[in-house]
């Protein structure tokens, strides 16, 4: 694979965007940790490595543990609200001349810039993740939680105060979306016949997961594309600090190797990282290792 240089005139500005809303408890009266990767990231010297500018955070609204089938989204309308306002946040590092760069928090805060950018044209996804996150109505008796059906949401399916925020849904289509290093996954099948491009992760090959994202996202009909990233597309020998770890995720060279050519396509937006879970990395070692793999593709230092 050839060597790509990221693109040194990006201005990059982190946002922290600590959302734990969209996620099950990890067990009883615990609250997930991965409210705490944005800390986390930072002690790992993430925003002054990437010589960024620091858009503080957008606190979240309280998480709510209790839920059973027939309560609809865990924390839905509190997910929602937080959207919109995520939304915001996002627009106005946009329309300032900054690359977002969000610190996660859960995967769904993947509606705040999505929503973002559906405000403003007609943008693609890059969906790095070991899980399609396609889970909705259609296909499951009920859904708990939002971080397990971010895509099917963005794509237009679930509750309506969620799908259609601002009258805007989808806010991307099916054919703009491309899910890169999925794995063992129930709902690939559904995948494909939805139209939803995927590139499954077990021995991905980059240089075959970097033309058929070039495919779906650097076309005419776009304006761009928002890239989310989330840590459990790293095997978990290398990160294992995630809500489900999945085996046969990328290694750090492969997933660096993986964003700068997506970095390096016309028409990236922003990024987003996603479930690191400091709870599971008392020592802030695998922290580190996703510090130095944004750094590493953000920046080539």
């Amino acid at each position: 694979m050839s060597i790509i240089t990221p693109d040194a005139t990006r201005r990059l500005t982190v946002l922290d965007a600590p959302s734990n809303l969209g996620l099950r408890p990890p067990a009883p009266d615990v609250v997930p940790g991965c409210y705490k990767a944005p800390w986390a990231l930072r002690d790992a010297g993430l925003v002054a490595r990437l010589g960024a500018a620091d858009a503080g955070a957008l606190v979240p609204p309280r998480y709510v543990a209790t839920w059973q089938p027939g309560d609809g989204v865990r924390n839905g309308p509190a997910i929602a609200a937080y959207a919109r306002r995520l939304a915001d946040r996002v627009a106005a590092i946009r329309a300032d001349g900054g690359f977002p760069v969000l610190l996660g928090g859960d995967c769904s805060i993947l509606l705040g810039p999505a929503l973002a950018l559906r405000r403003t044209g007609r943008y693609g996804l890059a969906y790095l993740d070991a899980h399609s996150d396609f889970r909705h109505l259609g296909n499951s008796p009920h859904v708990g939680s939002a971080a397990g059906e971010d895509v099917a949401l963005v794509t237009g399916r679930g509750d309506d105060y969620l799908t259609d925020l601002d009258g805007l849904r989808p806010y991307v289509r099916d054919e703009d979306v491309i899910l890169l290093g999925v794995r063992d996954d129930e709902d690939l099948p559904e995948l494909a016949e939805s139209g939803l491009a995927y590139v499954p992760g077990s021995d991905l090959d980059l240089d075959l997961g970097l033309d058929q994202a070039r495919k779906v996202l650097v076309r005419d009909e776009l304006d761009g594309f928002w890239i989310h990233v989330d840590a459990d597309i790293l095997d978990p020998s290398v990160l294992p600090a995630v809500d489900s770890p999945t085996r046969g995720g990328l290694d750090a060279a492969q997933l660096t190797a993986l964003l700068r050519g997506l970095l390096a396509l016309p028409g990236a937006a922003g990024l987003e990282v996603t479930i690191l879970d400091p709870d599971l990395d008392e020592d802030g070692s695998q922290a580190a290792v996703l510090a130095d793999i944004l750094v590493d593709a953000l920046t080539g230092n």
